[in-house]
């Protein structure tokens, strides 16, 4: 993958005390040594170029590094909360945040090794930084499939300006079993750009539609499982609730505990959790 070393990622406005903000809690964990990649819009903006809007700093960090993170910023000053164990905490000043994410919300898309390895290098308030690698962004949008949010676009513009450029063998090894997400959004892609086809390695697509046509060949399995939970936390209740699925966020066929999985589902239902929560699985995912 080509990188952008150095490469100057946009900023927003400035606004009172939320560009001094994301630059100290920036060079803090860089100071301390914290292995940091910069996620959500502005990571978006560094790779597609798209105009977004820039506000909210999602920052991502290995699982193991959350308590290094709560305790620096504790001794900081500022107020952190781990608001869903199993993915996102938050660090607060006055009323400004920023989004600390360790893995994805429906628990698939934990940070790894592999996504600092393949991290481009840029800058951000004037703080060197590693950029989440677009393969890894791709990876976990796709599955954001909820009523009120769909990613497609963000994956269908990385695809056009990144595509070229991507490990799409890592890319398709991600996804593992849940392949066919990848092909659902790399269809429409083709539709919305069919001149641009090429962006999509042509053995990929023959790769993809091979194991379709494995799979409808393949016997049914006994077990229903209802891999919708995956993509909207909330539209898919009935079907493990009333409809006699099992959850495929949970384990065994999942990674999430059954009491991750209510309490995620559960802050969709109350509306306890905010915008910004729900926009932080990569780029406010």
């Amino acid at each position: 993958m080509t990188t952008n070393t150095n490469s100057l990622i946009p900023e927003p406005a400035p606004e009172d005390g939320v560009t001094a903000f994301y630059s100290e809690v920036v060079r803090s964990l860089t100071q301390a040594s914290v292995p940091v990649l910069l996620g959500g819009g502005y990571a978006l903006e560094f790779y597609t170029h798209t105009g977004r809007h820039l506000k909210d700093l999602d920052l991502f960090v290995y699982r193991r590094d959350w308590e290094r993170v709560l305790a620096l910023f504790n001794r900081n000053g500022f107020r952190t909360e781990l608001n869903f164990p199993h993915w996102l905490g938050k660090v607060h000043c006055a009323d400004q945040f920023i989004d600390i994410i360790f893995s994805s919300g429906n628990g698939l898309c934990e940070v790894d090794p592999l996504w600092f390895k393949y991290a481009p290098s840029g800058k951000v308030f004037d703080c060197p930084i590693q950029v989440c690698p677009p393969e890894e962004m791709i990876w976990s949008k796709a599955f954001i499939m909820e009523r009120e949010r769909f990613d497609g676009a963000d994956i269908a513009h990385l695809i056009l300006k990144w595509g070229i450029h991507m490990d799409w063998d890592r890319l398709l090894w991600r996804f593992d079993q849940h392949w066919r997400v990848l092909l659902s959004h790399l269809i429409p892609f083709d539709h919305i750009y069919h001149p641009a086809r090429l962006c999509i390695p042509e053995p990929i697509r023959r790769e993809l539609f091979q194991l379709l046509q494995i799979e409808t060949a393949s016997p049914t399995p006994n077990q229903p499982v209802c891999r919708g939970t995956l993509l909207s936390r909330s539209q898919y209740q009935i079907d493990i609730v009333d409809f006699g699925f099992t959850d495929a966020r949970v384990i065994p066929a999942g990674k999430m505990s059954t009491a991750e999985a209510a309490t995620w589902t559960a802050a969709a239902d109350s509306g306890d959790e905010n915008r910004e929560s729900l926009d932080a699985n990569i780029d406010r995912q």
